[in-house]
């Protein structure tokens, strides 16, 4: 990096700490505002561009893909123009996918939104590749869980509004009277009412490009330190030593396989649930607020983790009850039936154990990223880029929901979940302290 000041983390004060804090989590809730909006497009583009559930769900497809072809690229990014600059550039790529809906929406072509989702995802891998170590490294490792949560807590509080706010902008009264007469209108008439609703995203996402393009400027001049990422803990130790390659760290390699299907089994918990609602015979406006509910209880679980980690509970045990926790959530959405009135809704029971997969999911990511990149030295910062890479997992795995749903039903498409789970299981327990392989 060159003409960059760049700092150590250990000579940073605390003022310039917390302020760097302060920033991040301003930068994670932006991400969270932005991608799990997903959760309604889904259902937004199924009707509008008349999909079946497996091509509603290549929205998370093309979204998160770009998270495996971008987060290494993102590392020699940062590497070369520092972390702002790069921060920056992530924005504007971000800006750039806000404006690709406009042509997507004048001629309803799905492809263009999902080039305009790809784009977007783009920008989100350079800025996670960034975010996700920084905040790690910036205080104690025994520490790193409890930071992760707060940003957690931005990103799921993001989540929480920004369904509630994309349908207050979209969707109208009226649409629920629209959405059932569609069957009944010719070919003409729903296709201008198709043509009409599907515009109605230009001026969001043309605001939403504005304000990503502006951040990235601001971002770039914020008080936010470079990072010397380069020199800290340099030195391999003990059963590390003399290796020479980021694949000769199986808790690595098999922590980036933990985090596809953590996050697969997050997205799908959050991305799915209005289509599940929907299932029960809840239309939009009222399935609308389900997501919200599921990042609610994650928030809570991030709130418990703040509170107790590391003091009454260390972070490897939080993803043990966690993990197990996820297991019996999914097996009771499957098994377990009977209407039930909660929170003004009359509903299967199962969907609020969907609901509680938020809890169950809550300190998961945060349980992983340190006992992954425990020890890796000079690998740290491609250990980080690899992980990144298993955020490709919001990607595939809602695609292996959608084709159970169209094949079986929505509720059965959950199966998909047991095994994410039992494999979480098996890290959380064993496979994080490998250290060979055999």
């Amino acid at each position: 990096m060159k003409n960059l000041k760049v700092v150590s983390v250990n000579s940073l004060t605390r003022r310039e700490t917390i302020v760097s804090v302060l920033l991040v989590g301003l930068m994670f809730f932006i991400f969270g505002f932005v991608s799990w909006v997903n959760s309604i497009l889904i259902p937004y583009f199924k009707i509008a561009c008349e999909l079946t559930s497996f091509q509603a769900y290549l929205v998370t497809f093309a979204f998160y893909i770009a998270y495996f072809f971008m987060s290494v690229p993102s590392s020699y990014l940062l590497r070369a123009v520092g972390f702002k600059k790069g921060m920056m550039f992530g924005f504007w790529a971000m800006a750039l996918g806000a404006f690709i809906f406009v042509p997507a929406a004048m001629s309803r072509t799905y492809e263009i939104f999902l080039a305009g989702l790809f784009t977007i995802g783009i920008g989100l891998a350079i800025l996670q590749t960034a975010a996700n170590p920084y905040i790690t490294i910036l205080g104690s490792k025994e520490r790193a869980a409890q930071r992760i949560s707060i940003m957690g807590i931005c990103n799921k509080a993001a989540g929480i509004l920004s369904p509630i706010v994309f349908a207050a902008v979209i969707l109208r009264p009226t649409d629920t009277a629209l959405f059932a007469g569609l069957s009944t209108m010719t070919d003409i008439e729903r296709s201008t009412a198709l043509d009409e609703l599907i515009r109605r995203v230009i001026n969001p996402y043309i605001g939403l490009g504005i304000f990503l393009f502006i951040l990235g400027i601001l971002v770039y001049k914020s008080p936010l330190p470079e990072i010397d990422t380069e020199h800290e803990d340099q030195n391999l130790t003990g059963i590390n030593s003399g290796k020479t390659s980021i694949f000769q760290f199986p808790h690595l390699i098999m922590g980036a396989l933990a985090i596809f299907l953590h996050v697969g089994t997050q997205v799908i918990a959050i991305d799915t649930i209005i289509g599940y609602a929907g299932s029960m015979g809840l239309d939009l406006l009222e399935a609308k607020v389900f997501p919200s509910y599921t990042l609610f209880c994650t928030i809570c679980g991030y709130m418990l983790g703040i509170v107790f980690i590391p003091k009454l509970i260390n972070q490897v045990n939080a993803l043990r009850v966690c993990t197990v926790l996820g297991t019996i959530f999914t097996l009771l959405i499957i098994y377990v039936k009977g209407n039930i009135s909660l929170l003004g809704h009359t509903t299967d029971i199962s969907i609020w154990f969907v609901v509680l997969l938020g809890l169950a999911n809550s300190l998961v990511w945060a349980g992983i990223w340190p006992v992954a990149l425990d020890g890796l030295g000079r690998f740290t910062k491609l250990g980080a880029s690899v992980m990144i890479m298993g955020l490709s997992g919001n990607a595939i795995m809602p695609l292996f929901y959608g084709h159970f749903a169209d094949v079986y039903n929505v509720r059965q498409a959950y199966w998909v979940l047991v095994p994410c789970y039992l494999y979480l299981v098996f890290y959380a327990f064993s496979g994080h302290k490998i250290r060979r392989w055999l």
